[in-house]
C-alpha cells in the first residue's frame, strides 16, 4: 500500500528531517556574520555570537586622566579623581594594577604602589590616585579591570569598511567594482545565449545537432584549463587587463550553461504558438521576441540567478583578467582575500566585509528564487 499513488512515503520524516538540518547549515553561520559583524572587537575575543544577547565578563586595560592636567593638591600630597569608565559602569568583580595580578583587589580596595603612592578604586567606576609629584605624573595610572559588561551592538564596522576613507579595509570602491564587473557579466551571456538558444531549439539548419552536442560537451570543460590560453588570446587582442577582458571570460564560460538552460526551455514551448505566428506571417526575429522571451522569463531568470551568483562570488578569473597593482579594478572577494593576510585578527572587520559580499547575493536569491526552480525543470515533462 505504500506505492499506491498519492499516498504518503513512509520515509517522510527522513526528508524533512534532512531539510531542516541543510537550512541549519546554511543559516547558522550566515546569522552568526550578520550578529558578529555589529559586535565590538572586545566581545567578539571573549565569546561567540550566540552569547551576543548576555553579559560578559571582559578583562579591560584602563588608564586614568593625564595627571599633569588633572591633579590637585591636599595636604602636601597630589591627588587625581574621575571615572574609568564612558557612559554606563559594568559590574566589576576584581581588578588589579599589574598585567600579573589582574585579580588582586575587589571594588573599593586601596592598592599600595609603594613610596606612599596608592590607587583605589570603587564599585562605580571612580577613582582615587594619590602620591608625590613625581609620582603623580606622566602617563596616567593602568588598571586592569574584570568586569561584567552589558551586550553592546555597533555600526561602527560598517562606518569603517564603507565609508572611511582614511581606513585600508574601505570596501565601497571594491564593491562597486565587483558590481561593474557582475552586471554586465550577467547580461551579456543570457543575450547571447538566448538568441543561440532559440535557433537549437526551433531553426532548422545543417549542423544543428552537432552544435548542441558541442555545448553539452563543453558543460564539462574545467575553468582552469582554459584561463592561461584565454589570457593570452586577450593580451594579444588588447583587453587583458581591464573589465573588457573579464567581461569576455565570464560570458564564454556562463554560455555554455545558459544555452543548454535555455535550449531545453524553449523546446518545451508548444509548438502551436509557434506554427500560427508563422503562418501570421511573423519573422523569426518578431516570434523571438514578441512570444519566446516572455515566457521563457522563469529560465532566463533562473540563470540569471546562477550566473550573478557565480561572478559575484568569483575570485579567480578576477585573480587573472583584472591584473591591476593600483587596486583601482580590485573586487570584493580579493578586497577580503587581503583584509585575511593584513588584519587576520580584526574579525569585527572581516565579519562586517564577508557579510557586504553576501548581502547582495542574498537579496538577489530571495527575490528571484521562485523562478529558479521552474527555470531548472525546463524540459524535464512534458
Amino acid at each position: 500500500m505504500d506505492n499506491i499513488a498519492g499516498s504518503k512515503s513512509s520515509l517522510s520524516w527522513a526528508v524533512h528531517i534532512s531539510l531542516a538540518l541543510l537550512v541549519a547549515l546554511w543559516l547558522f553561520p550566515t546569522v552568526g556574520l550578520l550578529v558578529s559583524s555589529f559586535r565590538t572587537s572586545d566581545q567578539i575575543a571573549t565569546s561567540g555570537w550566540w552569547a551576543s544577547m548576555f553579559a560578559q565578563e571582559q578583562n579591560l586595560t584602563l588608564r586614568t586622566s593625564d595627571p599633569d592636567d588633572t591633579r590637585v593638591e591636599r595636604d602636601g600630597m597630589f591627588v587625581v579623581e574621575g571615572q574609568l569608565f564612558e557612559g554606563d559602569v559594568p559590574d566589576i568583580s576584581v581588578w588589579g594594577v599589574n598585567s600579573r595580578e589582574i585579580d588582586a583587589y575587589f571594588p573599593g580596595d586601596t592598592a599600595d604602589l609603594g613610596d606612599g603612592e596608592t590607587f583605589t578604586l570603587n564599585a562605580d567606576g571612580t577613582y582615587i590616585w594619590t602620591g608625590n609629584e613625581d609620582q603623580i605624573s606622566g602617563r596616567g595610572q593602568r588598571a586592569f579591570v574584570t568586569a561584567e559588561t552589558p551586550p553592546e551592538f555597533t555600526t561602527q564596522n560598517y562606518q569603517n569598511v564603507l565609508f572611511d576613507p582614511s581606513n585600508r579595509e574601505g570596501m565601497a570602491k571594491a564593491f562597486f567594482n565587483t558590481l561593474t564587473v557582475t552586471i554586465p557579466a550577467t547580461i551579456i551571456p543570457i543575450l547571447v545565449a538566448a538568441f543561440a538558444a532559440y535557433a537549437l531549439a526551433w531553426m532548422d539548419f545543417p549542423g544543428r545537432a552537432l552544435l548542441i552536442a558541442a555545448v553539452v560537451g563543453l558543460l564539462v570543460v574545467p575553468l582552469q584549463l582554459a584561463l592561461i590560453p584565454l589570457l593570452k588570446f586577450h593580451n594579444e587582442i588588447g583587453i587583458g587587463k581591464g573589465y573588457i577582458g573579464v567581461w569576455m571570460a565570464h560570458t564564454g564560460f556562463g554560455l555554455p550553461l545558459a544555452i543548454y538552460l535555455l535550449r531545453n526551455y524553449m523546446v518545451g514551448l508548444p509548438r502551436d504558438i509557434i506554427e500560427n505566428a508563422k503562418v501570421d506571417g511573423a519573422t523569426d526575429f518578431q516570434i523571438f521576441v514578441k512570444i519566446i522571451l516572455p515566457l521563457s522569463f522563469p529560465a532566463l531568470a533562473s540563470f540569471a540567478i546562477f550566473q550573478f551568483l557565480w561572478t559575484w562570488n568569483d575570485l579567480l578569473v578576477a585573480l587573472v583578467f583584472l591584473i591591476d597593482s593600483s587596486g583601482e579594478t580590485t573586487v570584493m572577494t580579493k578586497q577580503i582575500v587581503e583584509l585575511l593576510g593584513t588584519r587576520g585578527g580584526n574579525w569585527e572587520i572581516l565579519a562586517t566585509s564577508a557579510f557586504v559580499s553576501i548581502a547582495v547575493p542574498l537579496m538577489v536569491f530571495f527575490l528571484m528564487q521562485k523562478y529558479l526552480v521552474r527555470g531548472l525543470l525546463a524540459g524535464s515533462v512534458k
